[in-house]
C-alpha cells in the first residue's frame, strides 16, 4: 500500500460465493461455507488494522431458511463450532461481537452460545464485529414498527431518529460502505433502512478468496466517491 486509504468508519459485507467456490473445486457446498467462515477471522483482523471501527457481515438471511435442510443444518452446526473455536481469539484481539437479527428460530444451545460470546466481549474497545445471522432488512423494519406500536408511540412521535432506535442496529452508525462479493449486484434484503446513503462496491471475487488486495481496491474506490447526502 503506497498511500493512505482513509477507511470508512463502518463497512458492511454481503458474503457471497461460498457455494460457487466449492463447486469450482469439485467440493461439497458445505466445504465452501467452511472456507468462507474460516475467512472471517482473517478479514476482521485486516479491517481492524486499517482502523475500521465497525464491520458487519451478512452471514445468514431470513430467506436462507428456504435452502435444503441439510445445508441449513450444516450452516447452523458450522456457526456453533465457530463460536466455540473463535470467541476467545476475538476476545484476546479486543474485538467486540454483536449479533444482528432474530434469535427465536435458533436452538436454545445456539442462542446460549451467542449470548455467552457477546457477553464475554461486550467491554472490548477494538473493532465491533456485527454478525447478521437470521437477519432480513424487511423483517427488521416490520419488527421495529410492531415494537413502536407495542410501546404506544404515537404516529406524530415517530421520526427517522426514533425509528432507528428500534432497529437491530440501533447502537451502531449506518454503514459508509457496503461490499458484496461474488459478482452479484443487489442488496438482497440487507440493511435496507441503513443503506440509504451507503456507497456500494461489488467485486467478482468469491468470499473465501476475499483478502488484502480486495480490501485495498474497495477502499481506493471508496476514496473517489463524493458523499453529498442529498446536498450539492
Amino acid at each position: 500500500m503506497t498511500e493512505k486509504l482513509y477507511p470508512p468508519q463502518h463497512v458492511a459485507i454481503i458474503l457471497d460465493g461460498n457455494g460457487r467456490w466449492a463447486k469450482q473445486r469439485g467440493l461439497p457446498r458445505l466445504l465452501g461455507h467452511k472456507a468462507g467462515s474460516d475467512n472471517i477471522h482473517r478479514v476482521a483482523g485486516l479491517f481492524a488494522n486499517y482502523g475500521v471501527k465497525y464491520l458487519t457481515l451478512y452471514m445468514f438471511s431470513t430467506e436462507n431458511w428456504n435452502r435444503p435442510e441439510g445445508e441449513v443444518n450444516g450452516l447452523l452446526k458450522l456457526l456453533a463450532e465457530k463460536i466455540d473455536s473463535e470467541t476467545q481469539t476475538f476476545h484476546k484481539a479486543n474485538i467486540k461481537l454483536k449479533h444482528l437479527g432474530k434469535l427465536d428460530g435458533l436452538s436454545p444451545q445456539l442462542r446460549q452460545k451467542i449470548k455467552v460470546a457477546t457477553e464475554l466481549t461486550k467491554n472490548n474497545t477494538g473493532l465491533i464485529l456485527c454478525l447478521a445471522f437470521d437477519y432480513g432488512g424487511r423483517d427488521e423494519i416490520v419488527e421495529a414498527v410492531q415494537r413502536l406500536i407495542s410501546d404506544g408511540v404515537s404516529p406524530m412521535g415517530i421520526d427517522e431518529t426514533r425509528f432507528s432506535q428500534y432497529l437491530f442496529s440501533s447502537d451502531i452508525p449506518d454503514p459508509d460502505l457496503i461490499i458484496r462479493t461474488g459478482g452479484e449486484m443487489r442488496l438482497s434484503n440487507f440493511l435496507l433502512w441503513q443503506a440509504a446513503y451507503s456507497e456500494l462496491y461489488f467485486t467478482p471475487v468469491l468470499w473465501p478468496d476475499f483478502g488484502p488486495k480486495e480490501i485495498e481496491d474497495a477502499f481506493l474506490d471508496y476514496r473517489q466517491r463524493q458523499r453529498r447526502f442529498g446536498r450539492l
